[in-house]
Formats: structure tokens, sequence, C-alpha cells
């Protein structure tokens, strides 16, 4: 269990030279606290591997927990004080854009931030580092699959109202011109929303073919369940591009069809990086561990990632960090990944829902 971070200011106790304090930012409240276990299992796991190893650089890799399901005002100046006090070196997680929007100025390239969700792109602070999904590389291709290979070009859009949905939607409106498609209507909910009947009265009345999810967790697992009572899933395809697991079980087998998503891993991809990966989480956490999932895989995938970027530069100096990034290549359990401006370069796939798991379909170009 990663212990809860807390702030000593000066020289904090426990603080040796010879670890590598990380703050792991993941949501444990909220709408994407649902995620939470499997993220801070993922990372756990990665810190343990490399420390069975020579650590990084010498040094113990330890991780301090930060609720990043917290206000984001609130994350940001948690983490400032970490840094500020010395109580962390780096900076790792999953956690939704609005509080990546405010922990990175806060940071401002004083130590090495690794994000690891999918996100809207277009990220450039000093000192971030990406690991997840943009829309170009798995948005855009999603939609000209369902285009050619279904017909589907008609499509409403239903988002949590904050930085992500907005931008991933802008972005579907290109994508979708570009396919001679459209957005038939388009429509944003508070995080935290219980009633989606009038949301789902205008997706009924919109006339199109099918639904681009853009919402978090909890929001999702509601309006799935909502969806297939209104019974629009008998002629309504849903995609998301931020979707689990974790979403599955909670929604259940019976409100499933027509559900599809892509991602950079998925735990049933017959991969013999994935399967290795599996298999070791398997074993260490155990028949009753939290489910394994592309979100959780990517706080493993935060972990290596700064693992890799410090062993490169030899040290934790950004401008070294920086100036040796680029083009980096190593394996993780999403294969072999490279990093490119400062984002994790990595084959994405499509799947659909089949009851409480991903049939893995294709890897999208």
């Amino acid at each position: 269990m990663i212990e809860k971070a807390s702030v000593r200011l000066g020289s904090p106790a426990g603080r040796t030279r010879d670890a590598l304090d990380v703050a792991l930012v993941i949501p444990l409240q909220g709408p994407a606290g649902i995620f939470g276990p499997s993220c801070e299992s993922c990372a756990q796991l990665a810190a343990e591997e490399v420390n069975a190893g020579s650590g990084v650089l010498g040094r113990e890799l330890r991780l301090a927990l930060v609720d990043g399901g917290a206000p984001p005002e609130q994350v940001a100046t948690e983490i400032d004080a970490l840094i500020t006090g010395g109580v962390v070196d780096a900076v790792a997680g999953w956690h939704i854009s609005a509080v990546r929007e405010v922990v990175a100025p806060r940071i401002d390239g004083r130590v090495p931030y690794v994000y690891t969700a999918l996100y809207e792109g277009g990220e450039r602070s000093p000192g971030v580092f990406l690991t997840g999904e943009t829309p170009g590389r798995q948005l855009r291709p999603s939609l000209r699959w369902f285009a050619d290979e279904l017909g589907i070009r008609r499509w409403t859009i239903v988002g949590d109202d904050y930085v992500w949905p907005r931008s991933s939607a802008r972005a579907a409106h290109r994508y979708l011109r570009e396919l001679g498609g459209e957005v038939c209507d388009e429509m944003y909910v508070p995080l935290g929303t219980r009633d989606f009947g009038p949301v789902l009265a205008r997706v009924a009345a919109s006339g199109c073919d099918a639904v681009l999810m853009l919402l978090i967790g909890d929001d999702a697992v509601l309006f799935n369940r909502a969806f297939t009572a209104a019974g629009l899933d008998r002629d309504h395809i849903r995609f998301s591009s931020l979707i689990e697991e974790n979403v599955l079980l909670a929604t259940g087998p019976d409100n499933t069809r027509g559900l599809m998503t892509s991602a950079g891993y998925f735990e049933d991809l017959p991969t013999a990086s994935g399967l290795e990966f599996a298999a070791a989480y398997g074993r260490r956490f155990g028949p009753n561990a939290p489910v394994l999932n592309s979100l959780g895989e990517s706080c493993y995938e935060g972990v290596r990632m700064l693992t890799e970027l410090l062993r490169r530069a030899g040290g934790a100096d950004m401008e070294t960090i920086l100036a040796r990034a680029e083009g980096l290549e190593y394996e993780t359990p999403r294969g072999t990944v490279q990093i490119r401006d400062r984002h994790l370069r990595q084959r994405v796939f499509l799947a659909a829902a089949d009851g409480l798991q991903w049939d893995v379909l294709q890897q999208l170009p």
C-alpha cells in the first residue's frame, strides 16, 4: 500500500539521498475515483520491479500518494508544497485534464511531471511528459473506421463539462467534416450528474446513428445504464475513448450492447508483453486485485517512463532530461514505445464490449 503524501518543510523525516520520491497523483474520490485502486496497484507494481533491480541510478524509487480527485487548486497546492519542501523529486499519475491544467503551471518545470491519462493533446508546459493517447491517434482513426466499416457518420456528442470533453469534441467536428459526417447534437453535463433523462431525450430526437461519449467513470456508468433502459442501445452505437473494465463491471453486462472504445492497452490483447504484465499483476495482487485496465496500466507506464528518462539523463536535472528525451525507446506492456515531442508513441487498438470484457477488433492505423 502506498502511503499518503505528507508535507514536511525543510528536511522531511525519512527523506534520504538514497531514495527518489515521486508524488503519485491519482483520483481517490469523485466520478474518476472508480479508477483509483487499479492506478495505485499498477504504479506500485512498476516501482517494485524497478527496485528489485538497481532502482533508479542506484536509488530506491518511492511513491507518495496524492488524491487527484480533490478540487484542482487543492491538488496543485499540495503538490507545490511537496516540491517546495523537498519532499518529492518528481510527479506522475492519472488525473483529469482539469487537474493537469492547474498542476502543470504550479510545478513550472522544477521537477519531471509524467501525465499518464489519455487527453485532448496540445500540452506544452515545461517538464511535462505524456504517456496517454491523443485524439489524432485514437479518436480520428476510430471515427474513420465507423464510417468505412459501418457507414456511421451521424453522431451526437455527450460529455462532462470540462476541458477534455470539449476539446475532444472540437477535434471530432474536424474529423467528421473530413469524412463527410456531421454532429447532430452536442451537450455537456456537470461532473457527478445523476439524471441523464433530458440528455437521452435529445439523443433520441437528434437523428444520430451513434453517440460519442466523453464522460468520466461513474458518469459513464449511469449514462450507460440509462441508455439501455431507454432502449437506445437497440439502434445506436456508443463509442468512448475513455472507458475500461471498471466501467464495464459497474455498467453491468445487460447494458454494454453496442459499446466500443479504443486504447493503447487491453488486458485481453494477446501480445507477449501484455500477457507477461497481466501475469505479474496477478501474482503480485492475487485474485481480489483491482481489475486490470488501460487507465490503471497507464500509471505503470508513467513510472516506467520516468525511470527511463532519469536513467538516460543520468539524474534528475531537467535540462538534461529534456535534451536527451527525444527518441527514447523501450519495452512496456504496450509493446515497443518511443518518446516523440514528450509524448509516448504507441499502438492503439479498437475494441467492442462483449458483456464485461473487451473484444479487441484490430490495431488502428
